[in-house]
């Protein structure tokens, strides 16, 4: 069984041999914190895509809005266990004070690994190995490689940003703890393992994964398969909440669903005997606040806090499973009753009226043809760099992605894609334009 005592270290990946220094103005997890709040490629997903189209006249949520009201929730849910655990004297470490540091630094960096244009970016890079034009690299690279290429994982790739060490920069990435690194780890295995459709770490990063998951004493349930980091489960809650019902706000925003339809989706959260005080007060906010959109988000508000009310019990109730690593399932969905009963309702509409929206597609089809034509031009120049149109597209990838002509195959195909799936939605089109030729003026033509 795991324990709290090993599972919560201030060890830094690539500063292992480093003394734990005191620092009294933070913790060394909010230092966590604040690294990847004021990191590069967390600013850049103020211009990635959620699910709607960036931005019009309405603003929509984006990665960097959604990771950040991520972390929120998940700063609540650890602080919450942390309360319970040192309520109940379970956890003999200080370090349980800091659970809710550690859950809300990794919400910030558990969508860093996402390429432009949402999940079709992820779906559109598997494509292009798997049936496109990459699928011709396939005998040169292993078996375990090529998994890697045709399943792309957004997971796998935040692990990679977090623990990497590229061209020019220090050793173990972001040196986070390994605490923080591993409560993104929802698929604690690669993309051999069988009969999983996804996974957490690439070929490339499974040192690095070994030695943290050893490091943490994480259970190995299977050859290669192991068991989740308990704070996994509340970063996922808070992720599976928060995108959700802020995928509705904004698919109302939208006028995708309507004012009375979205009402009854969120009231259905409530019972109407259990709940009938806090009903009395939703009403009577509405009679003062007559605006539609502050009416739908304060009954967001009011959902979340009792989801997240849920999941805390969820998980407490089911901690010893959890820390054997026999617990099934996300905590979401083990909630119970109307609460439950309601969220496969919100799923299912979600499912059918929002990610099949027209502007939703358009975004995938086009994420489908701008990251094929993108890959395909830059592998070829990695692959071939004497070439001379090789030579104008390479000064394009930067200095940390670059690699040399030793390099194996494989390494050249990940710097491509460390570059094109760290690219903003905005900065992946005006590329794919500039490669195509489309809106050049030369000499007045």
């Amino acid at each position: 069984m795991m324990n709290w005592e090993q599972l919560l270290t201030a060890k830094r990946t690539g500063q292992e041999n480093l003394t734990v220094e005191k620092s009294g103005d933070r913790t060394q997890f909010q230092r966590d914190f604040d690294r990847l709040i004021f990191s590069s490629p967390f600013r850049r997903l103020q211009d990635k895509t959620q699910v709607f189209p960036l931005p019009g006249s309405i603003f929509v949520h984006n990665r960097l809005t959604h990771s950040l009201e991520v972390s929120s929730v998940g700063r609540s849910l650890g602080n919450n266990i942390s309360r319970l655990l040192v309520e109940n004297k379970i956890a003999e470490t200080d370090l349980v004070y800091e659970i809710g540091s550690v859950v809300a630094a990794a919400c910030l960096a558990h969508d860093l690994g996402n390429p432009p244009f949402g999940h079709s970016g992820e779906k559109a890079i598997s494509h292009y190995f798997s049936n496109g034009y990459g699928s011709s690299y396939k005998g040169a690279v292993t078996d375990a490689q090529w998994n890697d290429l045709i399943n792309f994982e957004g997971n796998a790739n935040a692990f990679r940003i977090l623990t990497t060490k590229f061209h020019g920069r220090r050793t173990g990435g972001f040196a986070l703890t390994y605490s923080t690194v591993a409560s993104i780890l929802k698929y604690p295995y690669s993309s051999s393992s069988k009969g999983k459709k996804k996974y957490g770490y690439f070929q490339s990063e499974e040192i690095t994964f070994k030695k943290i998951v050893k490091e943490l004493g994480l259970i190995e349930l299977e050859q290669g398969v192991y068991s989740r980091h308990p704070l996994v489960y509340l970063v996922e809650a808070a992720d599976d909440i928060c995108y959700q019902f802020m995928d509705i706000e904004d698919a109302h925003k939208l006028k995708i669903l309507s004012t009375d339809e979205t009402k009854a989706l969120l009231l259905s959260f409530f019972d109407s005997e259990n709940d009938l005080s806090l009903l009395k007060k939703i009403y009577e906010v509405f009679t003062e606040v007559t605006d539609t959109n502050e009416q739908i988000t304060y009954l967001r508000a009011i959902v979340i806090g009792k989801l997240v009310q849920a999941c805390t019990d969820i998980f407490w109730s089911n901690r010893k499973n959890i820390l054997d690593g026999t617990f099934e399932g996300a905590l979401v969905d083990h909630l119970p009753g109307l609460l439950g009963k309601a969220m496969v309702v919100c799923q299912n509409t979600a499912i059918k009226r929002i990610y099949r929206h027209q502007s939703v597609v358009e975004i995938e089809i086009a994420g489908f043809k701008i990251l094929g034509v993108l890959l395909d031009e830059f592998i070829k120049a990695v692959l071939n760099p004497k070439l001379y149109y090789s030579k104008l597209l390479l000064p394009f990838i930067p200095e940390q992605f670059q690699v040399t002509e030793e390099a194996s195959v494989y390494k050249k195909i990940q710097t491509v894609l460390d570059f094109v799936s760290g690219m903003t939605d905005v900065y992946a089109l005006e590329l794919f334009r500039k490669i195509k030729g489309m809106g050049l003026s030369i000499n007045g033509f």
